[in-house]
């Protein structure tokens, strides 16, 4: 992993000890509730909230109709556990950039809040029970998966991907799609084509939704050498390949309907909404065709739906076997 020495201007004595995490080291120091925050904060619980979107709607699909809600629930804890160990290591993993860019500068192992070693530990042991948590109350493949998508994430995407390649989303998004997949195996105990699809609808989803928003913050990344896209490439560029990956995203969407998964509501509601991502996604190309920048290219817009995006078509995914 290639460290990252320079400093924004003014950063001074302070900044630079943060940016290795050795602000208030001792425990007297930081008080107890803005710790417990702290490490809550190490789980990154929105983009949580996001992953469990994807994983229950699954488990209806499934089954068919409701799931046993016991098994919802043990699927809903071990996949947060998983997914918080997996963003503790990546925030100690990255906590020497995280302290150079204003998007991240007031995460708990930035500010001294959390220790590097404490988030160290607290990434392992969330690995670790997670893991045990799944082979135990769910089922030893949804365990495999979820210890998969971890190592994942933190070593091919953290550890080898973000810093080297402008690819680095495209394939490390491959962490964000295994919650499709283990939803699917929680009830089944299987992986069917199903579950493919929708792996890959994430898969091509993904890019389209981070690209945005990495488009809003480049300057962030290049301050800190990360080659995200936006950073190596221009606004047409970002925004041509944004295009190509919705399309795509799209159309594999609907592909789970000519499988015979899904009945009438599902196509209905990837097509319509698909619909509506294509056209933010064009619009987005003919500004940045036009050559408009700053907060007139309205990169955001795109973002902020690909997250509605998402939810109704996973809403789909579960209200459609009601429907049959």
């Amino acid at each position: 992993m290639t460290a990252v020495e320079s400093r924004p201007a003014g950063g001074g004595t302070a900044h630079a000890r943060r940016a290795v995490g050795e602000l208030d080291p001792s425990p007297a120091h930081r008080p107890l509730g803005a710790r417990v925050k702290g490490f809550v904060a190490l789980t990154k619980p929105r983009i949580i909230e996001l992953l469990l979107i994807t994983t229950i709607p699954v488990m209806f699909l499934a089954e068919q109709g409701v799931p046993d809600l016991w098994l919802v629930l043990a699927t809903c804890i071990g996949g947060y556990l998983s997914a918080g160990g997996a963003n503790a290591l990546n925030m100690y993993l990255d906590r020497d950039i995280d302290a150079l860019m204003h998007r991240t500068e007031r995460r708990p192992l930035v500010t001294g809040v959390v220790s590097p070693r404490e988030g160290l530990v607290f990434g392992l042991s969330l690995a670790v029970v997670s893991t045990v948590w799944f082979g135990l109350l769910v089922n030893w493949l949804s365990a495999a998966l979820s210890l998969g998508a971890l190592l994942f994430y933190v070593v091919v995407y953290t550890m080898l991907l973000k810093r080297r390649t402008a690819q680095n989303i495209v394939w490390g998004g491959i962490a964000g799609c295994m919650p499709v997949l283990i939803g699917w195996s929680s009830v089944t105990n299987e992986v069917s084509w199903a579950a493919v699809v929708l792996f890959l609808v994430i898969f091509f989803w993904t890019p389209p939704h981070y690209w945005p928003l990495s488009m809003k913050v480049k300057d962030d990344y290049a301050r800190v050498g990360v080659p995200m896209l936006p950073v190596v490439a221009g606004n047409r560029a970002v925004a041509r390949q944004i295009v190509v990956y919705s399309w795509v995203m799209v159309a594999v969407s609907l592909a789970l309907w000519p499988l015979g998964y899904v009945g009438w509501f599902y196509p209905l509601v990837a097509a319509v909404a698909g619909g509506w991502w294509l056209w933010e996604a064009h619009a987005l190309q003919a500004r940045a065709k036009a050559g408009i920048t700053g907060a007139k290219l309205k990169e955001m817009r795109l973002f902020h739906w690909s997250i509605t995006y998402v939810s109704l078509l996973f809403v789909a995914v579960a209200v459609d076997p009601f429907l049959r």
